[in-house]
């Protein structure tokens, strides 16, 4: 929900844990999950309660784990390149991609140790499946995941990495790329999702989008609740959807795009809703599979 500016630090102390090893272990579920504004969480609102409810739920995420995950794979809206890529270094820094917010958000940590043989897998993975691919040892961390990890594994003692969108933002690809890793999910590796299922800037705090994002997040409940064939399908033609480019607009839609990663790496398993909200006079809402 926000314009980015390059600005990196470096997290300064390194992770106890390396996540270089992966075994077979109980299958995880996978979410997509709102992320919020900026730093959102981290400073005072008005209304002073906005974002507490979204705070509690990606905080409950630990409790719906059947056991705490090996590593962490998000998927954010605020990385976008020409293939898939994916943080490859073993420290990745912070990239403070948002503007306008008090100083105090932009010392914000964490810590967190990245995966590179993690990494190298999925590079693997997704080449196997026909998706190029590269791996990326400068990138960082952009608040679509260092913000809400704080909030659900706030000691970052979990190690993290991120893949990328493609810029194309094809919906197909994407579910493709889900379905390429989702191999990941027996090895105690965490999937998240992190966008928004509603991001029009135009429309938040606006009563005018209010009933056409309840619409669209109505279509979008029902959509990932059907059959793996019945929800790719939909997903692959979200544009169609009822209220869809109210919600999202064409060539902006890069908040949606991460479910569709999650959404194929789901197999038959269904989703559900697990959090919703109205949020600057929007429908904002959560989805969790298996």
């Amino acid at each position: 929900m926000t314009k980015p500016t390059p600005n990196k630090v470096p997290n300064q102390m390194p992770n106890q844990r390396s996540g270089d090893s992966f075994n077979t272990t109980v299958t995880q579920p996978l979410f997509f999950i709102p992320h919020g504004a900026g730093p959102c969480f981290f400073m005072d609102w008005q209304p002073s309660n906005m974002w507490h409810k979204m705070a509690d739920f990606l905080r409950s995420i630990p409790g719906r784990l059947p056991q705490s995950p090996k590593a962490i794979l998000l998927i954010s809206a605020h990385w976008q390149a020409s293939e898939f890529r994916l943080t490859a270094s073993k420290q990745p820094e912070l990239i403070y991609d948002y503007y306008g917010f008090p100083e105090h958000t932009y010392q914000l940590t964490y810590q967190a140790v990245g995966a590179p043989s993690l990494a190298k897998r999925i590079s693997n993975l997704l080449t196997d499946a026909g998706l190029n691919n590269e791996l990326d040892t400068s990138r960082g961390f952009d608040h679509g995941v260092f913000v809400p990890l704080k909030l659900m594994f706030p000691d970052a003692d979990i190690p993290v990495l991120q893949l990328s969108l493609r810029n194309d933002l094809d919906p197909a690809a994407h579910l493709q790329a889900g379905k390429a890793i989702a191999a990941l999910r027996n090895e105690g590796v965490l999937m998240i999702g992190s966008g928004m299922s509603f991001h029009n800037m135009r429309g938040y705090g606006d009563d005018n989008f209010t009933a056409p994002s309840e619409v669209f997040d109505q279509w979008l409940s029902n959509t990932v609740s059907a059959t793996a064939d019945e929800r790719n399908a939909g997903l692959s033609n979200w544009s169609q959807a009822p209220a869809a480019l109210k919600s999202h607009q064409l060539g902006e839609e890069e908040h949606l795009i991460p479910l569709m990663v999650v959404a194929g790496a789901a197999g038959n398993d269904q989703g559900t809703k697990v959090y919703s909200q109205q949020v600057l006079k929007t429908q904002i809402s959560a989805f969790q599979f298996g």
